[in-house]
């Protein structure tokens, strides 16, 4: 079983993988008429293939408990999928790169501030939504349309914090 500690979310950590949600971090302009700040641009969404559109969904996670034990790690190979939570929650983030197969020693986890959001990129493999704490409701963006764009690779893994 591999075993990860999950570290601290940070954009230079997570960029392979990925974009970190963080309107914290960001540069804004002020609309409607000055008392709105736009945080804009925060990840790059990709919907690759014929027929490709863009999907705004929400999910609701029941909360896991640590150590976190994963069977597997998934990938979106037509597209992006981000994850920004509603309610400040938050959740465990085990990424692995792109490619055919995954090496253990490229396996990383991350624990996000409950204000933090990630954006995997296309073909990044990754865990399932693993909210701690409590029920958690996240806005998913994502890639819709024809095409196998879900790819599950066996590995046992174990999260601590």
């Amino acid at each position: 079983m591999l075993e990860l500690k999950a570290e601290t979310l940070t954009a230079e950590a997570f960029a392979p993988f990925g974009d970190v949600i963080d309107a914290r971090t960001a540069d804004w302009f002020p609309i409607n008429a000055g008392r709105t700040r736009r945080h804009h641009d925060l990840a790059k969404v990709e919907t690759l293939g014929e027929g490709a559109r863009t999907l705004i969904s929400v999910f609701v996670s029941q909360p896991v408990e640590i150590p976190l034990e994963l069977d597997f790690l998934e990938r979106h190979p037509l597209g992006s999928q981000a994850f920004m939570p509603l309610h400040e929650e938050r959740f465990v983030v085990v990424v692995a790169p792109p490619g055919d197969e995954i090496d253990p020693a490229e396996v990383r986890a991350f624990v996000t501030d409950g204000r933090q959001g990630v954006n995997y990129r296309a073909g990044t493999w990754h865990a399932i939504q693993s909210v701690l704490e409590r029920e958690g409701e996240f806005l998913v963006v994502d890639r819709g349309g024809e095409g196998n764009n879900c790819d599950e690779y066996p590995l046992s893994i174990q999260v601590v914090l």
